[in-house]
C-alpha cells in the first residue's frame, strides 16, 4: 500500500511538471495576446497540421506564438507577419488556403467530382428506363399466373 501511495505522489508530481511546462506565458500586453490569438487561429500547425495554432501544444507551434509575440512588439502588422510565415513555410502554414491556381483543384475538386457523379447518375438512370419496357400483361400471361398461384388443397390422411 505504501508502494502505491509512493507511485501516485510521483506519478501526479510528473503530470504537474508537465503541466507546468506546457503552459503559456502571457505577454504584458493584452493587446498583443488578443491579437496572437486572432492571427493563430487563421494558422496551421505545422506538426498537428489538422488544428490551428492557437489549439496546438506542439513545441513548433509555441515557438512560432513566441516569433509571433516579437514580431507584433516589434510593431509588424499582421499582414506583414502572415507574409513573413507563408515565405518562410510556404502556403501550407494557412489554415485557410488561398485560392490560386495551385490551389484550385483543393477549392473546386470537391464540387467538380459531385458535378461529374452526378451527370453519371443521371446517365445511368436514363438509359436503364430505355431498357426497361413496360409492356401491358396478356390475357394468357394472365391466366398462366393464375394457373402458378393457385394452391391445390391438401388431401386429407386417409
Amino acid at each position: 500500500m505504501k508502494r502505491f501511495a509512493v507511485q501516485l505522489v510521483l506519478l501526479c508530481s510528473l503530470l504537474c511538471s508537465v503541466v507546468a511546462q506546457t503552459a503559456q506565458p502571457l505577454a504584458e500586453d493584452p493587446q498583443i495576446e488578443k491579437r496572437l490569438q486572432a492571427l493563430s487561429q487563421e494558422l496551421r500547425c505545422l506538426v498537428c497540421q489538422n488544428e490551428t495554432l492557437a489549439d496546438s501544444r506542439a513545441g513548433l507551434a509555441e515557438d512560432l506564438r513566441r516569433e509571433i509575440r516579437e514580431q507584433m512588439k516589434a510593431g509588424k502588422s499582421d499582414k506583414e507577419i502572415i507574409a513573413f510565415l507563408t515565405a518562410r513555410y510556404g502556403d501550407f502554414v494557412l489554415y485557410r488556403p488561398r485560392v490560386t491556381p495551385t490551389t484550385y483543384l483543393l477549392w473546386f475538386g470537391p464540387f467538380i467530382l459531385l458535378g461529374s457523379g452526378l451527370v453519371f447518375l443521371y446517365r445511368q438512370l436514363k438509359q436503364r428506363r430505355v431498357q426497361i419496357k413496360q409492356e401491358p400483361i396478356t390475357a394468357q400471361d394472365r391466366r398462366r399466373l393464375h394457373e402458378l398461384l393457385e394452391v391445390p388443397h391438401e388431401k386429407e390422411p386417409e
